[in-house]
C-alpha cells in the first residue's frame, strides 16, 4: 500500500484483499487469513480488518461464518454471482440506509482508535 493513498486504511486494506481475491491468490471458496493475522500484516486494529471485511461482504466478495471465518464467495469480476439490482424490498432499503449510517459512525470511531493506537504504542513513545 502507498504511503501517498489517502483513503483510509480500511479501505486500501478492502482493495488489497479484493486484487488477491481477482488475481487467484485467493480462490472461491478460500478461506482468508484470520483477522488477526490481517491486523498484524496490515499493522492495523482489529476493527480496521472488520470494516475492510465489511466491505468485501456488502460487495458480495466473502461471506463470513460465525466460527469459521471469511470464505471467499465469488471474485470481483464475476457479475453473475452478485445479487441483481432492485430485487429488494423496502425494508431491506431501509435497515441497508440504517446499516450504512451505523457503519459510518463506527468508522470514524475506527480512525479515532487508530489515532489512539499509534500515539500510545511504546514503540511511538520512544521517538
Amino acid at each position: 500500500m502507498a504511503s501517498t493513498d489517502r483513503r483510509r486504511p480500511y479501505l486500501r486494506i478492502a482493495e488489497d484483499i479484493r486484487r488477491d481475491i481477482a488475481s487467484g491468490r485467493y480462490a472461491v471458496g478460500e478461506r482468508l487469513p484470520v483477522a488477526r493475522e490481517l491486523a498484524e500484516r496490515y499493522g492495523v486494529a482489529m476493527m480496521t480488518i472488520g470494516n475492510a471485511l465489511a466491505v468485501l461482504r456488502d460487495e458480495g466478495l466473502i461471506e463470513t461464518r460465525q466460527g469459521a471465518g471469511s470464505f471467499v464467495s465469488r471474485t470481483p469480476d464475476d457479475e453473475t454471482a452478485g445479487p441483481t439490482p432492485g430485487e429488494h424490498s423496502e425494508e431491506f432499503r431501509i435497515i441497508s440506509e440504517q446499516l450504512s449510517e451505523i457503519r459510518q459512525h463506527m468508522q470514524k470511531l475506527t480512525v479515532r482508535l487508530d489515532e489512539l493506537d499509534a500515539r500510545t504504542r511504546p514503540d511511538q513513545a520512544e521517538k
